[in-house]
């Protein structure tokens, strides 16, 4: 792959994976009730925590694996397995549902100002997917120059995220519940074909270390 062919692959997975159009309409049940500055702060404190969750992940992730003893081949097929799944869920609709409830959960225990944090940073922006992806993405970019690029593209995605949030109530509106299922599902298409080249990627960088 080119550079431009690993940053549009690495773009299209997180933003893929975080799901703007599907989160839109969580967000404004979570924060219902809520003014529009309100919803703004945070949807921003949000998204710079899932951020900088996603970074250390970019940077450090592979180091993490490399205590555990975990080969990268190991996990980018495990790790497209778990791309799979979630890729399976929003083809079938699950995965909104499952975010739903874990949105409603966390709104009965805890306070609104800890909504930012919990569940829209973790596990709804940030969830085991885009963790995942961005594991996988970073054995693609080594050195320095190569995770600040990563780190960029987390950026990016993360801002695409943060002005869907902002103008959450005018994508729910223009979607619709159809153009939600549509787009959810196409999203999944798009998201099972990455997981499978993950998987790929790493049966064959698991066979080349035997041989």
């Amino acid at each position: 792959m080119t550079d431009t062919d690993l940053l549009i692959n690495a773009l299209t997975t997180i933003l893929v994976t975080i799901d703007p159009p599907g989160l839109a309409p969580i967000f404004l049940s979570l924060t219902a009730g809520m003014s529009r500055s309100e919803r703004k702060q945070v949807a921003w404190r949000g998204s710079l925590i899932a951020f900088c969750i996603l970074s250390v992940f970019a940077l450090f992730g592979d180091s993490i694996l490399g205590l555990l003893g975990i080969s990268m081949g190991a996990f980018r097929i495990a790790g497209g397995l778990l791309l799979f799944w979630i890729a399976f869920e929003m083809i079938f609709e699950k995965r909104n549902e499952r975010k739903e409830k874990t949105g409603e959960t966390a709104t009965l225990r805890d306070h609104i100002e800890n909504i930012a944090v919990f569940p829209l940073a973790l596990p709804l922006i940030a969830g085991p997917g885009a963790i995942s992806a961005t594991i996988l993405l970073a054995g693609s970019y080594p050195g320095t120059v190569g995770r600040l690029q990563l780190i960029l593209v987390i950026a990016a995605c993360v801002a695409i995220l943060f002005a869907a949030l902002v103008i959450a109530e005018r994508i729910d509106r223009f979607l619709g519940q159809t153009g939600r299922a549509i787009l959810t599902r196409l999203l999944g298409v798009i998201l099972a074909a990455l997981a499978v080249q993950f998987v790929v990627d790493g049966v064959t960088s698991a066979f080349a270390l035997k041989v």
